[in-house]
């Protein structure tokens, strides 16, 4: 049995309507692992509007390869990380994570993820439905998914009822029902 990690699902909705505020979003620490350089150069080819909030050792390294189209924000209040994710375009989580609670926020605040195909994002990401994978790790896959994205409509209702699925009352209820198993198991 797998028991995913809750996601605080709440504090994300959706916009009323389909946003199409004509940018890409990230929310991360800026360190190597995240692969945040691959959606900075994709963005920056493509001319596409990137967002970014977050801080970490990378973020010179970071501006130094970004075009015009691509802000750094720095830690932001979570009111304007909620905001952010609700109008963004897509939320884009190019690295690759065990499991990965903001490709599920995104999702609960109705937006579509473009996501590496491999870890926690196979899990929580429905290909075509919540979201599209690209299956390299490199700056070409990025832009061709990004470009795909494109031509495509995702309903933002797919994906708040995709999020539920990691929520945090989802989450006691498995964990309970797993220690209550497992309890009765161990007294018989």
């Amino acid at each position: 049995m797998v028991i995913h990690p809750p996601a605080d699902i709440n504090r994300f909705r959706p916009v009323k309507g389909n946003p199409d505020s004509g940018y890409y979003f990230i929310v991360s620490r800026l360190i190597p692992y995240k692969r945040i350089d691959l959606a900075v150069q994709a963005c920056s080819r493509l001319g596409r509007r990137l967002i970014i909030a977050g801080t970490g050792r990378d973020r010179a390294q970071l501006e130094a390869m970004a075009g015009p189209g691509v802000e750094f924000k720095g830690r932001l209040p979570w009111d304007d990380v909620v905001e952010l994710m609700a109008n963004c375009r897509a939320f884009l989580f190019p690295g690759f994570e065990d499991f990965g609670i903001t490709p599920v926020e995104a999702q609960a605040a109705g937006r579509p993820v473009i996501a590496f195909a491999r870890g926690g994002a196979l899990d929580t990401v429905i290909e075509g439905e919540t979201g599209l994978f690209f299956r390299e790790q490199s700056v070409e896959a990025l832009i061709e998914a990004i470009e795909r994205f494109e031509k495509l409509s995702f309903d933002p209702a797919v994906a708040c009822a995709n999020a539920e699925r990691f929520s945090n009352e989802r989450f006691k209820q498995e964990l309970g029902a797993f220690v209550k198993a497992k309890w009765r198991e161990f007294t018989s």
